[in-house]
């Protein structure tokens, strides 16, 4: 699937330049020239990236002074998990630390360059962080009780890591290990992110069968 992009700004030759930019890139690009048609944009889908020019067209009556910084806040309340780059022809330190402190992923000045499209990388890249971290403590929060783990050391980081790869898919897994060091809550976790955690997690004491 493609990542979308969101490109928030009133200069339609520079919309037009950096969408064609986005879309060689392979993005998928969606467009909007103020305000108004960024709150249009709301009961759609969710973009992965905002590029979001800080000195837009009063949206609202009466103006606000602070428009782009209101439209930020805005967006970060609407798609919590969309990263936005600020855009600004009058970068200040100022306004940079104010877009941080209402969430942005990061301040650039324009006319831009190719480090806007890494930054866009960059972005994409703490989202998706974000989201496997998200699903992570989901599955955490399922599995509930005694048995939940609390992977704090780097060694289980990775185990954590390698049970997202391999939960989704349909291969067979085989969990090893001596007693006591989580077999079962592994192969817990490993079904509450796979695609049947919908279906019951059925647990087989093989020592226990009966030779027949």
């Amino acid at each position: 699937m493609k990542h979308q992009i969101l490109l928030v700004d009133d200069q339609a030759e520079l919309r037009t330049a950096v969408s064609e930019n986005l879309k060689a890139r392979g993005y998928d690009v969606m467009e909007a020239a103020n305000g108004g048609g960024l709150k249009a944009l709301f009961a759609g889908a969710q973009p992965d990236v905002v590029l979001l020019d800080l000195n837009l067209p009063h949206a609202d009556e009466p103006p606000s002074t602070n428009t782009g910084f209101d439209l930020l806040s805005l967006i970060k309340r609407q798609w919590p998990e969309t990263e936005v780059i600020v855009l600004s022809g009058f970068g200040t330190l100022d306004s940079a630390v104010e877009a941080t402190k209402r969430g942005a992923f990061h301040f650039q000045t324009k006319p831009h360059n190719e480090g806007l499209y890494s930054l866009i990388e960059r972005a994409l890249e703490r989202k998706e962080k974000a989201q496997e971290n998200s699903r992570l403590i989901d599955a955490l929060k399922k599995m509930g009780g005694d048995s939940s783990p609390i992977f704090q050391c780097a060694a289980m980081k990775a185990v954590m890591r390698t049970i997202e790869r391999i939960a989704p898919s349909d291969v067979s897994v085989l969990v090893t290990g001596e007693s006591g060091t989580g077999k079962e809550v592994v192969a817990d976790m490993i079904h509450t992110l796979s695609k049947r955690d919908k279906g019951p997690f059925i647990k087989i004491n093989c020592a226990a069968l009966p030779r027949e």
